[in-house]
């Protein structure tokens, strides 16, 4: 049994897009890199109580109290998304502290079609010990022990950070925004000393699923980029999981200038780039 709680901002019982086979999701608020092209901007900030939201939920499910919290009734709410629209900070109100007790209880029921439990965000690093309380709680029971157990990270966190997780962590799946440090910090907030040192460390610890590449057009898509993406990718391991994803401006802050949908012929030539470096286990999404 455990009550460790951590701030979760929603959970999704079936998906076949966070890590291998049908997972459970658990999504973690808060997150320590600002991405222009965040597709889940209102899971970066932490709220603020600030209290624009609760004339603007058209269901009455969100109420600030005389301590000046907002709180958010579930069983009220109709699902709208004018909380998140309004707010100032970019952040929800519906992020809610959840024991690792209460998690089990949705896991246990989606159970017997999983094949695991994938943690994402935000950035899931941020909340270390909820996701290492999770995986224990997870593997030390038996109906639950055949789940594989994941992270979806940005990958700005410390090795201590990893060792912690490792042992009850099957693998992770890390984002690199852009190997290039100049680019990086434009597209994120942050440089990626910590996101390239991570890349190293997990693939010495057999932890390392997949690297996955969000490709911006325009943005750290150059061909002379992707090269040496390439060549640093494949000196780590040539026959890396990689997963290309290219831009879809669907759900993503305004940005200036303004941020460019990548095309399929264009994700096709970056493939090839790739390929042409090293034969890694590539996809194109």
């Amino acid at each position: 049994m455990s009550s460790t709680r951590g701030l979760v901002t929603d959970t999704i019982s079936f998906s076949c897009v966070d890590g291998p086979g049908n997972r459970f999701v658990v999504f973690l608020q808060g997150c320590n890199f600002d991405c222009i092209a965040c597709h889940n901007p209102y899971t970066i900030q932490l709220c603020t109580d600030c209290g624009e939201c609760v004339p603007a939920c058209p269901s009455g499910a969100l109420t600030l109290t005389e301590l000046g919290a907002v709180l958010w009734d579930e069983a009220q709410c109709c699902g709208s998304e004018h909380c998140i629209e309004v707010c100032p900070s970019d952040s929800t109100p519906k992020a809610q502290r959840r024991e690792v007790d209460e998690l089990l209880v949705d896991i246990r029921r989606a159970a017997p079609f999983l094949s695991g439990v994938t943690v994402s965000g935000g950035e899931a690093t941020q909340q270390a010990r909820f996701v290492h309380d999770l995986f224990v709680a997870v593997k030390a029971e038996p109906r639950l022990a055949h789940l594989t157990c994941f992270i979806d990270s940005n990958g700005a966190t410390d090795r201590a950070t990893w060792d912690l997780l490792a042992p009850v962590t099957d693998g992770v799946m890390l984002d690199l925004k852009c190997l290039d440090p100049t680019i990086h910090e434009a597209m994120t907030g942050q440089p990626n000393g910590d996101v390239l040192d991570s890349i190293r460390h997990l693939h010495g610890a057999g932890l390392l699923h997949e690297v996955r590449l969000l490709l911006v057009p325009g943005v750290n898509d150059a061909p002379d980029l992707l090269d040496r993406t390439a060549r640093w990718l494949a000196d780590v391991d040539p026959r890396l999981r990689i997963q290309l994803t290219g831009f879809r401006g669907h759900g993503v802050r305004t940005h200036q200038p303004a941020l460019v949908d990548a095309v399929a012929s264009a994700m096709a030539e970056h493939a090839t780039r790739f390929r042409a470096v090293a034969p890694f286990d590539l996809c194109v999404v």
